[in-house]
């Protein structure tokens, strides 16, 4: 993966609080939910993320890719920038 949303990044921007307050159980706090599984397992935190992220766009957010590898080199990437990703869906077409 080359492309990536950085959660805690979006949810800091979204929800305008600061670095130090998006640690994955203060974004979960904050939003009204508990930690589910065991701390610290890839699993668990992962499906954790997935319950935050979900709820980002449930309250409005635009996930975009944040942040990507160039040259062995993180760097942010600007959100003014077009989505990434898939394109949008199109309707299918009837035959006749």
């Amino acid at each position: 993966a080359k492309k990536w949303i950085n959660i805690r990044k979006s949810y800091g921007n979204f929800y305008k609080v600061p670095r130090n307050q998006t640690k994955l159980t203060m974004m979960l706090e904050k939003l009204g939910m508990n930690y589910d599984g065991r701390p610290h397992s890839g699993l668990d935190d992962s499906k954790n993320i997935a319950r935050i992220a979900i709820r980002m766009l449930q309250d409005g957010c635009d996930l975009r890719v944040n942040e990507r590898i160039h040259g062995g080199q993180l760097m942010t990437v600007s959100s003014s920038g077009p989505l990434e990703g898939a394109p949008a869906p199109q309707m299918p077409r009837h035959r006749n």
